[in-house]
């Protein structure tokens, strides 16, 4: 469980991690080969081709990183989806230019029934038109075509910016016919398949793009995003001249690292344990994502289970007594008020002390888990530190997600943490409600006016 520091480097096309663990060093290749698309695009943004196999995907490049950061000369009204778990949200984004842009938000969470999750790609994305046609009609917008950011966090390859094809279902999801085909497109047939209503979807982008936009409108030095939630990931921006596979040396690029499927190749074998390996033997997708089912909240109460059922098989906790509800895999809220609701029977002197030992299983798996993601932050950290050849960096961090927002300790540790790894970086942590959401909307703002403004002359001409 220990892992002390991560480091990353470049080289050609493959990014490489050194992982220092037990005092086992480690050499790993994260990143699949990047794809250049030589699609144009505009001055301030190029569409391009990334490829993403599971472990790192380019998103797209930006010439001028604070035409999306900043953009102050967006007005109008932006939809927004965001999915990338059991519940989903529709944003309306409200942006007014009146000498000071002000931003204003409606949102609604609607839940993804586990039939649903499991059950075919039209039926999915049937329900995700049915939601946002409820909410236009609540909001009683549904008359208007409106321009959309589609957050969809799961690994793609993304072919242009309002493209992008499902590499594979994480994070519980196993919807048939999706995998190797657009997500945009399967839900623009499911808007027209209804016909009470129309959208223009601009852009996909992943969630960790948009917490980092998010942030980024309010912190230039923005630089990483981050989430810790149902699952785990990070993008950060990149030097052009470091991707040899795309095209040009100038400006930087967004990153999405897909660090959930870090180990999906053999390296973390040294620092996985029987409860993990049990927990991806049983998975829906065995073998794939093993880093995020060391460390997101999708896996962090299996974990605490397991280790639970072990400790009173072998008679540490509960009198030897396997409880029935600690039978079945639940998250880490569930658990805990299953154990906290224990009958006044088993309150024995023996059994409270079994509690203080439940409490410290809870402590050391969450505690791993913030330095395990404190340790890859890190290595991401040097990278940027490197690449600007200072001996000091000053960075921001945007942060999302339902572990990061709700556990009482893990963002603490994982603070403490990054800074004991990186004591040369001043790191600023800047958490993003409905980041993701909100940055699919700004990135939308943007891009839709730079496209109005490259149709404009053309229609001049």
């Amino acid at each position: 469980f220990i892992c002390l520091s991560f480091s990353l480097s470049t080289c050609s096309a493959h990014s490489y991690c050194i992982l220092y663990a037990a005092n086992t060093i480690h050499t790993v290749g994260v990143s699949g080969e990047h794809t250049a698309a030589g699609g144009g695009g505009n001055a301030s943004y190029k569409r391009i081709n990334p490829v993403s196999e599971g472990s790192c995907t380019v998103v797209w490049a930006v010439d001028h990183y604070d035409v999306f950061l900043c953009p102050h000369t967006e007005k109008g009204d932006f939809l927004a989806l965001d999915l990338g778990g059991t519940n989903f949200r529709v944003l309306l984004v409200k942006v007014s230019d009146n000498g000071r842009q002000k931003v204003e938000m409606e949102n609604q969470i609607y839940a993804i029934p586990e039939h649903l999750m499991r059950g075919s790609g039209t039926q999915l994305f049937d329900h995700i038109a049915e939601c946002l046609a409820n909410f236009m009609e609540k909001l009683g917008i549904k008359d208007r075509k409106l321009p959309l950011g589609f957050t969809f966090s799961f690994p793609c390859r993304q072919t242009k910016l309002d493209e992008s094809l499902l590499v594979s279902w994480t994070k519980g999801f196993k919807c048939s016919s999706v995998e190797g085909h657009d997500v945009v497109a399967l839900l623009r047939k499911a808007i027209r398949k209804r016909g009470d209503f129309d959208i223009d979807i601009v852009a996909v982008i992943n969630d960790t793009v948009g917490t980092m936009m998010t942030c980024g409108y309010d912190d230039h030095n923005c630089e990483v995003g981050l989430i810790v939630g149902t699952g785990t990931n990070a993008c950060y921006m990149e030097e052009m001249r470091h991707l040899e596979t795309v095209e040009g040396d100038e400006g930087r690029m967004c990153v999405n690292m897909e660090w959930g499927a870090f180990g999906d190749n053999g390296e973390l074998e040294d620092l996985r344990t029987e409860f993990e390996r049990e927990i991806d033997c049983g998975s829906l997708n065995p073998g794939k994502q093993l880093f995020e089912k060391m460390i997101s909240g999708m896996y962090m109460g299996e974990l605490v289970q397991l280790i639970l059922v072990k400790m009173a098989k072998e008679g540490y906790v509960f009198q030897g007594r396997v409880m029935s509800a600690l039978a079945h895999p639940r998250t880490l809220q569930d658990l805990l008020r299953v154990v906290s609701a224990t009958p006044p029977t088993l309150l024995s002197s023996a059994n409270l002390t079994s509690l203080l030992y439940v409490l410290r299983v809870c402590q050391v798996v969450s505690t791993c888990a913030a330095h395990l993601c404190a340790a890859t932050l890190a290595s991401v950290l040097r990278q940027i530190r490197d690449n600007k050849a200072t001996d000091r960096l000053r960075t921001t961090v945007g942060v999302d997600g339902s572990v990061y927002k709700n556990h009482p300790q893990f963002a603490q540790r994982m603070h403490r943490m990054v800074h004991r790894l990186v004591p040369d970086c001043d790191v600023r942590f800047l958490y993003s409600e409905d980041g993701s959401g909100m940055g699919a909307a700004m990135v939308t703002a943007v891009a839709y006016r730079l496209d109005m403004q490259h149709a404009e002359p053309s229609k001049n001409a």
